[in-house]
């Protein structure tokens, strides 16, 4: 019989399940499968050896208690060196032993928890919010902290299924090294299914850590000290520091739901909040969470960049025509750096994503039809440049150029091994890669904007009515009710903006 006959996709064969308490026996809350299985069963992704395989591995909704269970129709026998794959093996490198019970005995466990009831979520409650009808709360906790350590230790296999390259967690570092993570865990509120049931379900979690930040004043001239030995103990939260993004995950059951939007603002808040932390920053994100990120970053910067009337000077020289430009592109003549310095020092938002968001900004300012999207003329801009005769052509050249610099400046060592001809065909290329991920932006976020613009006066236009016909009060509730309205409204975007939105070019 061909090997065919017995491998199985492995995606395929894993089935993740949240259970809470029912009335007899846990019941099931969502099952979905896993977008990655490489890093346990291999680059393939095959299991070998079963008919019919499913590997289960359920999870308590409130602490992830988690258990395995696997069955199959039939198993194949060892023969030379081809036998089944040792699952029980294989998955004890991921999964607590805790997790290998029998089920009925994982099933009494759950339905007899008695800490769930009065489970809270470890850390400390930093957001709430409701979105289409149902509450949510987001906790945030030391990884110093037993408790979060816990329940993170249970949650560590999601970061093989679904954060391609992730790796988990070391959770027996040093204290001194744990406190330097957070841990925001999002969880539902749900109404309990039994007396004794948690009224916590998990929806996704993130973790943070501060990555220690040099900074001194230029004009500050360093002096030794000879202070003595040992030095006073520092706390890490005590330092300046960089926070990065570390791990970032919705679950599949809660994702396109704006649970990833509230999430990426709640750190950012915090951040932007904490004087010790200069900026925030990712590592390695994915083209999914990359769109995130610029949809939040430039609803957070737009209103700013508007108040301070930022655009692209079309005329730096003046306005007199200069045949022939000088060589440097003077780039405070052309935009307001130190404004712009400014802001993203103010917002704690990284050098190389504020430039991705200021650029896109930039570009919005530009009306379409003098941009490439619109059917503006590259040959003939490229032949006028700086001297074209209406200024939203110069502003679109002078925009093209400043994203040019900042490529160039990025891939400088890589650019200057090119013959020059080819080195502007690939920066003319790139640029027209970069606009079209910024126009896919702009086009979801314009349409998210007027989607939400719609419902708060469909919403306003209600209250109205209600009103009119006396149902409103002098208390006050009539202003309540609308106030309630624009929050839930605000709060059921998607996490990202579909596949358009993640097709910006990461350079």
């Amino acid at each position: 019989m061909a090997d065919s006959d017995w491998t199985c996709d492995a995606n395929d064969a894993v089935h993740l399940t949240l259970v809470q308490p029912g009335s007899e026996k846990p019941q099931t809350l969502s099952t979905f499968h896993p977008q990655f299985t490489y890093p346990i069963f291999g680059d393939e992704e095959t299991i070998f050896g079963y008919k019919g395989l499913i590997i289960r591995l359920r999870f308590a909704a409130h602490d992830l208690r988690p258990h395995v269970h696997i069955s199959y129709d039939e198993k194949f026998k060892a023969v030379a060196d081809a036998a089944p794959v040792d699952l029980n093996k294989i998955l004890r490198d991921w999964v607590p032993e805790s997790a290998f019970t029998s089920l009925p005995d994982y099933e009494k466990a759950v339905q007899g928890d008695a800490n769930a009831k009065d489970f809270v979520p470890p850390g400390k409650l930093v957001h709430s919010y409701t979105t289409k009808g149902r509450n949510y709360e987001i906790w945030a906790g030391s990884l110093a902290d037993p408790a979060v350590r816990a329940i993170l230790r249970h949650a560590q296999i999601f970061v093989s299924f679904f954060i391609e390259a992730g790796t988990p967690l070391e959770l027996d570092d040093p204290e001194w090294t744990l406190e330097r993570w957070t841990v925001y865990f999002v969880y539902e509120k749900v109404t309990p299914p039994t007396p004794t049931a948690s009224q916590y379900s998990v929806v996704g979690y993130a973790t943070t850590y501060r990555w220690w930040f040099y900074k001194r004043d230029p004009l500050e001239k360093p002096t030794p000290k000879n202070d003595p030995l040992p030095l006073p103990e520092v706390s890490v939260s005590q330092l300046p520091s960089r926070l990065r993004i570390a791990q970032f995950l919705i679950l599949p059951p809660h994702q396109s739901s704006g649970h990833g939007t509230h999430l990426y603002t709640t750190i950012h808040n915090a951040c932007f909040d904490d004087p010790t932390v200069e900026e925030l920053t990712v590592e390695d994100p994915n083209e999914a969470f990359d769109a995130l990120r610029d949809t939040v970053d430039y609803h957070i910067l737009r209103p700013e960049f508007l108040k301070h009337k930022v655009n692209i000077n079309p005329n730096p020289y003046g306005l007199e025509k200069i045949k022939k430009r000088p060589r440097l592109v003077p780039t405070a003549a052309i935009i307001p750096t130190k404004l712009l310095h400014d802001i993203r020092a103010s917002y704690k938002i990284a050098s190389t994503q504020f430039a991705h968001i200021m650029e896109m900004f930039l570009l919005s300012q530009i009306p379409p039809k003098h941009r490439t999207a619109g059917g503006a003329n590259i040959t003939r801009l490229l032949i006028k440049k700086h001297n074209a005769e209406d200024e939203n052509d110069r502003r679109y050249y002078w925009w093209r150029l400043l994203v040019k610099q900042r490529l160039y400046k990025r891939s400088r060592d890589v650019l200057i091994q090119l013959d020059p001809s080819d080195r502007i065909q690939k920066l003319e290329e790139t640029v027209t890669n970069v606009e079209e991920g910024y126009e896919s932006l702009l086009k979801a976020f314009n349409a998210r904007e007027e989607s939400l613009q719609a419902r708060k006066e469909e919403a306003e236009e209600l209250i109205e009515a209600k009103e009119a016909a006396g149902e409103g009060s002098a208390n006050g509730s009539s202003a309540r009710t609308k106030r309630k309205y624009t929050v839930i409204e605000d709060e059921e975007d998607d996490d990202g903006d579909g596949e358009e939105a993640a097709k910006r070019t990461k350079v």
